[in-house]
Parts: structure tokens; C-alpha cells; sequence
């Protein structure tokens, strides 16, 4: 009697009236109505799942069912999901019109109901119902002792067919379980492509059974197997999310080349050898594998018939590994430097009529149009390879920056409207720590420019670039999450989606939930610190990364040469992140502050000027025993010292000389310590100024 009664009891406490303001869903769907009521969840919750769906759908309504089951600790009665049918009788019932596939343009929607009895979601294909899946876990809400949904319906579909997230496997490599919880974090927020950059002049990264050279020689052993590649390829399927890989070419040789040296473009010095017979001419060309970040200028020599031959054998190696449609030829970043110098190379432009070294990649792009064509593949490059002379079956990878502007960058708009399909990646960097603002603000269809229904249809969405020049697999989760939530939901959400308020309140949840499927974005940060600290306890520590962020763009790494690729990645501003947590915090409390002064808004903004100067002190007893926090305390001591002035200024309502406020404020503004810079710096100046 007693269990019917608690039964009773959490189901009527449930029952009160959530807003869509208390919802923490990402992307945001297209549309959701709330009513009253809610869907109490119980030890006896099952799933049932009919329809003709594609196996991946059981692996996703699993998961599903344990990621709740985690959360809620209820201890549910189901299993394992395998099969069709096998709970007709269950509260939560999937219905699949059809197996999804894994491409572009794919059926990707569902309608989710939830009454106070029932949950349904219905979908064509098993991929729109794990979409389905990922919201009702966001839409699950809780009161003092019970776990419930609120009575709701959403429909909900992408706005953009291309959803995705690049990360570079070449420069640092990424295992492959970091690989897969990414993947998950994909998926959670319902991106669609990842596209796997695989090679590049810091090294090649893929098993090739025909040519071993390019493991032995170019991958300092650091390579994923051709099994591990199809392994990661089904678990992107099962997730509905296709694999693009990247092998950059004709620039960014320098891992192939360290395998192949006769396929390069360097000029061959000559060395005279004497023999038996008479003198002997021999070619000397060598190239090692990049260890510093940049643009370098191996390149492949499009004049040579062997580079053709050698690349035709790679992808028919290759792209059997690859189901999906498209393959990234990179194309980036080619000087040309090595061409201009080759006397054969300028001969054959010549032959062949070509006036500039960008019609001489042209050609040699063109080259592997019908290569990736006898695998079905259809060629995509950056925004380089885009040509008068271009065909227009390749896709443009439009990626530098803003022009005249446009947000999307040129190159966008003049891909569409010269007849290409484009992907958008510029204000997408998430390399470049740029804040989570910076690129909410950026959309793939840009506003000022106005496009027909053609043109528009051409453009298929975004892609999140994480190059990993300066991360490890211990911090690449920091940098991609949570920020790459926010951009998922540009991509996916109404145009009209933009509160940045609104943004920031649910990816404070969003991210706490990414940790579930493994991501390290939050928890990393307490091993990195325990070792800046030399394993003393310090809270002073985390408060000041709490405030600080890394260099912006590649300033972090001027000229690419501070940074090796075996240098370390374990120091503070590895521990930062953008978006400081107590930065935005403390320019919230300033901002009510300037607008009302009153006690309470008084109040908060002190207490972070206290908490500062404690920190300090506490910085500096840890720094005793801590030589890695020695390079932190001239920052340290710099926003102490403002904010014993502004103490004075604010509490005790002195005049502090203009000059000497100003010449502390603009320490704050330095950026020559640990590679971090003061995310409080604006909001100080505005107390400074008032």
C-alpha cells in the first residue's frame, strides 16, 4: 500500500507547470508545445520498437535506456533492446517507417508526444527516432524524489543537411576511444558528419598495406589500422553520422613525401659520383616529417605521372574503407614556393598552357575527380581549389575569413552562386578559443546577401574545425565541448533560435550531461591542475583559471615554432578554457552594479575583488612548492592589485588617482604570462572607467 501511495504522491507533485524557459534542450527544436501533467518514470519504464528499422536502432534505444537508467538510478526492469516488437505492451513506443541511410538529404525528423501515460516517437527513419531519443533525455526533469517528463509534442528536423565536426587526427593523434566519445557527443546533439582529417605534414595516419612505407616512414608509429578505421566508421553509423576523410594533397606534403621523396617538387641537388665507368649523376631528395605547426612548402609535383599513379593506388586502398559518398582532398595553404623553383614544373605549365600555379592545382585536382569516381566518391577540397576551370561536381570547404562583410566569408557566397555545393567553416574554428558568442552569431546562410532557391539549396550547412596543433587527446574535449553544442544548434535550429541568454543558460546543463558518454571536457581539468600544483590542494589555482583563457587565434603559437609536436600541453593554459566561468559571472555582477547600485549588486561585485586578493596571497605560499605556478603570479598580482584600488573606490568610496587605476588596469591587459590572458579585463575597465 505504502509503494502506491509514494506512487500517488510524486506523480500529483510532478504535475506543476514547466515553462519552455526551464528546458534545457540543444539544438532547440522547431517546435515544442507544454501542457499541463507529466510522465512519472518508473523501475517498470520499457521501450518498445516496431516498423522496419535499421538494426543501429536497438545499439541507440539500449543506450538510451541505460543513460536514463544512470541518471534516475530507478533500477529499470529492461535490459537489452534486439529486436522488433518485444514489448508491445510498453510505455515508451519508437515506431520506424524505414532503415535510415547513412548520407545527405536523409529523413532526419520525428514527433515526439508525451502524455501522462504514454510516450510516443515517431519517425521515418531510424535515425530521425534516435534524434528523437537524445530529446526526450533532455526533457527529463526532477523534484525532490521523483523523475518525470512533462507532458509535451515536438516535431522537430534539421534546418541543415550537413551538421559537422572536423577533427585532425595528423598533427597530434587522437586514439580511438577519443575518436568514439566524441562521436557520442555528436550524436547527442544531433550532428551528422565527421570529417576525419588523416594526413597531413605532421603525419600520415592510416594503415596502407600496399604502400607500408607511409606508416614506417611517416607516422612515428602513430596510425589507425584499417580495422580500427572500419570499427570507427560502424560506430559513426550506428550513431547516424557519416565519416569524410581527409587526405591533404598537393600542399601539406610533407608526410608523404617523407615516404615518397621522388613524387616532390623541391628542386634535386645533383652529387657527382666517381666510379669504374665514369662519373655517375645521382638525385639527393629527402624530407622529414614536420614538428612545428604552419604552412611549409613540400608539395607534390603535378607534373609527374608517378604522383598520379601513387595516389590512384592510395584511395583504391583507401576508400573501401569509406561507404560514404564524399572524400576531402584538403587542397589548402600550396605556396607554390617549390613549383616556382622546379624548372621541369614551370616547363610543363607551359605544355599545358597554365598561367598561374592556382590553374596548375586546378589541373592537378582535377586529376582525381575520375579516381574518386571509380569508388563512387564524389571530391571535396577547401576553398582553394575553387577555379574558373573547377568542375562542378566538387564541393567547396569555404573557410577563411570574412570579406565586404559577410560573416560566411566569400568564398561561400561565391561557391553557391557559381554553381558549387559548400560547406561553411569559417567562424567555426574552435581552435582558436574564440568564445562560444563568436560563433553562435555566425550562420552557414548568411543574411545581407540574398540568394535564389537554387543557390541556397546548394549551401549544406556547417562544419566545427578542431585542429589539434596545440592539444592532446587529455584536453581536445575542452576544446570542442561544450562550445560545439552551440554551434550544433545553429545548424540545426529555426534562424530565429539566437538568445544568447537563453544559450548559455542550457549549455551549462548540456555540458554537464556530455559527461555521460565519456567526455573529459570537465573532469580533465582537476588532473591538470594537481600537476601545475605538484599535488597540493588548492582552490586559488582553480579560481584564477576560473578567470583566465587562453591566447586567442594562433597567438598562443606566433610563427607555429614555440610549440613542437612532442612539446608539452599540460600547463595552465591547457587548463583554461574560452567562456570563463567566474569571467562571465563577474561581468554580469558589473553590469547590474553600474545599472543599480544598490547594496546586494554592491555586494557581488566585492566579493569577487576579495576572493581575488586572497587568491593572490594563497598563490603565492603555493608557488613555494609549485615552480609551475611561478610564471602565474605576475597575472596574479596584477588583478590583485587593481582590485585592492577598486575596494577602496567602491566600498570605502575614496578617489583613487585616474593614472594609477589606469596603469594597473592595463596589467591586467598583458598577455606575456603562460600563454593566458585576463578574462575580466573588459569588465574591469568599465569599473575603472565609472
Amino acid at each position: 500500500m505504502k509503494y502506491i501511495l509514494f506512487f500517488l504522491f510524486a506523480s500529483f507533485i510532478s504535475t506543476a507547470q514547466i515553462t519552455k524557459e526551464q528546458l534545457n534542450l540543444m539544438p532547440w527544436p522547431q517546435n515544442i508545445s507544454l501542457n499541463d501533467g507529466s510522465f512519472v518514470l518508473t523501475k517498470n519504464f520499457k521501450l518498445n520498437i516496431t516498423g522496419a528499422p535499421n538494426a543501429r536502432i536497438f545499439t541507440g534505444a539500449t543506450n538510451f535506456l541505460r543513460r536514463l537508467d544512470g541518471r534516475t538510478g530507478l533500477f529499470f526492469n529492461q535490459g537489452f533492446i534486439t529486436g522488433l516488437n518485444e514489448v508491445p505492451g510498453a510505455e515508451l513506443q519508437i515506431n520506424c517507417v524505414r532503415s535510415g541511410k547513412i548520407e545527405l538529404y536523409e529523413d532526419e525528423s520525428y514527433l515526439l508526444d508525451v502524455t501522462p501515460n504514454k510516450i510516443t516517437i515517431n519517425a521515418t527513419t531510424d535515425v530521425g527516432a534516435l534524434h528523437g531519443l537524445e530529446t526526450l533525455l533532455q526533457l527529463l526533469q526532477n523534484n525532490s524524489n521523483s523523475f518525470y517528463f512533462p507532458v509535451s509534442k515536438i516535431s522537430d528536423f534539421p534546418r541543415f543537411t550537413w551538421r559537422g565536426l572536423m577533427i585532425d587526427g595528423a598533427r597530434h593523434f587522437m586514439p580511438v576511444d577519443v575518436i568514439k566519445r566524441n562521436l557520442d557527443g555528436m550524436a547527442a546533439v544531433k550532428m551528422n558528419v565527421f570529417h576525419w582529417h588523416l594526413v597531413d605534414d605532421q603525419g600520415w595516419r592510416i594503415e596502407m598495406k600496399k604502400h607500408p612505407k607511409l606508416i614506417q616512414m611517416a607516422s612515428d608509429g602513430n596510425y589507425y589500422t584499417q580495422e580500427e578505421i572500419k570499427n570507427v566508421v560502424k560506430y559513426a553509423a550506428d550513431r547516424g553520422i557519416l565519416v569524410v576523410p581527409e587526405i591533404d594533397m598537393p600542399g601539406h606534403g610533407t608526410a608523404i613525401l617523407a615516404a615518397y621523396p621522388e613524387i616532390g617538387s623541391k628542386v634535386v641537388n645533383l652529387n657527382v659520383n666517381s666510379g669504374e665507368k665514369g662519373q655517375q649523376l645521382t638525385q639527393v631528395q629527402s624530407y622529414a616529417l614536420e614538428r612545428n605547426a604552419g604552412i611549409f612548402t613540400p608539395t607534390l609535383d603535378p607534373s609527374n605521372p608517378k604522383t598520379y599513379e601513387l595516389i590512384s593506388s592510395i584511395f583504391d586502398e583507401v576508400c573501401p574503407l569509406f561507404p560514404g559518398k564524399f572524400f576531402h582532398i584538403g587542397g589548402d595553404e600550396n605556396e607554390g614556393k617549390d613549383w616556382d623553383s622546379n624548372p621541369k614544373i614551370q616547363e610543363f605549365k607551359k605544355k599545358h598552357n597554365l598561367a598561374t600555379n592556382h590553374e596548375l592545382q586546378t589541373y592537378f585536382t582535377m586529376q582525381l575527380i575520375p579516381m574518386l569516381k571509380k569508388h563512387n566518391k564524389e571530391l571535396m577540397g577547401w576553398e582553394e581549389i575553387m577555379t574558373k576551370n573547377m568542375s562542378k561536381e566538387a564541393v567547396i570547404h569555404s573557410w577563411k575569413g570574412s570579406n565586404e562583410g559577410l560573416a560566411a566569408g566569400k568564398s561561400l557566397v561565391e561557391a553557391a552562386k557559381g554553381g558549387y555545393k559548400t560547406v561553411l567553416s569559417n567562424g567555426y574554428y574552435i581552435d582558436l578559443i574564440y568564445g562560444v558568442e563568436d560563433h553562435y552569431t555566425v550562420d552557414p546562410m548568411p543574411k545581407n546577401v540574398t540568394f535564389t532557391d537554387e543557390e541556397k539549396a546548394r549551401i549544406l550547412g556547417g562544419e566545427a574545425t578542431m585542429w589539434t596543433e596545440l592539444v592532446t587527446p587529455a584536453t581536445l574535449d575542452s576544446r570542442i565541448w561544450p562550445r560545439t553544442a552551440a554551434i550544433a544548434e545553429r545548424f540545426w535550429s529555426n534562424e530565429n533560435v539566437t538568445d544568447i541568454n537563453s544559450l548559455r543558460k542550457r549549455l551549462k546543463t548540456i555540458s554537464f550531461r556530455l559527461e555521460e558518454l565519456g567526455l573529459t571536457h570537465l573532469k580533465s581539468k582537476e588532473s591538470l591542475l594537481r600537476n601545475i600544483s605538484n599535488n597540493q590542494k588548492s582552490d586559488a589555482l582553480l579560481d584564477l583559471s576560473n578567470v583566465c583563457e587562453p591566447l586567442k587565434g594562433y597567438t598562443r603559437n606566433s610563427g607555429g615554432t614555440e610549440y613542437k609536436m612532442y612539446s608539452p600541453l599540460t600547463l595552465f593554459a591547457d587548463v583554461c578554457t574560452s567562456d570563463a566561468s567566474d569571467a562571465l559571472d563577474f561581468n554580469q555582477a558589473v553590469t547590474n552594479y553600474l545599472s543599480n547600485k544598490s547594496i546586494e549588486n554592491q555586494s557581488a561585485v566585492v566579493s569577487y575583488l576579495n576572493k581575488w586578493i586572497k587568491m593572490n596571497s594563497d598563490l603565492n605560499v603555493l608557488s613555494n612548492n609549485a615552480p609551475l605556478v611561478q610564471p602565474l603570479l605576475p597575472l596574479s598580482k596584477s588583478l590583485n592589485d587593481i582590485s585592492q584600488q577598486l575596494l577602496l573606490k567602491i566600498e570605502k568610496k575614496q578617489n583613487i588617482n585616474a593614472t594609477i587605476l589606469n596603469e594597473l588596469l592595463e596589467k591586467c591587459n598583458s598577455k606575456d604570462h603562460a600563454d593566458v590572458e585576463l578574462a575580466v579585463y573588459n569588465s574591469l575597465k568599465k569599473l575603472v572607467q565609472a
